[in-house]
């Protein structure tokens, strides 16, 4: 059985807090963003159908391994771009030391 609070009205209350959020997606305001993927999933908290699917467990555990896997790929990813150009400006630094000044 799906379990509905529109009658309640908090439903109402949550989907316009939810549309307020927006703003976040301004680009003044997602440049602070740690996580911009957020974005993606206030996106799809807008649509009724996909917050009424958020009671179902396995939609959420989904949900949190997809998001954990995107997070995993990003910061693995992230720390290679980091090591590498780390190494690769420690080789630099050392031609340019072994460069003789021309008299």
């Amino acid at each position: 059985a799906v379990v509905s609070t529109q009658s309640t009205g908090k439903e109402e209350e949550f989907a316009n807090y939810l549309k307020y959020l927006l703003y976040w997606k301004d680009p003044k305001y997602a440049k602070f963003l740690k996580y911009p993927q957020c974005l993606q999933l206030l996106e799809l908290l807008q649509e009724p159908r996909f917050r009424d699917e958020l009671i179902n467990v396995p939609c959420t555990r989904f949900i949190q391994s997809q998001q954990m896997q995107h997070w995993s790929h990003h910061f693995r990813r992230r720390a290679n771009l980091v090591n590498n150009s780390t190494v690769k400006k420690e080789g630099e630094d050392k031609q340019e030391q072994k460069v003789e000044p021309q008299a």
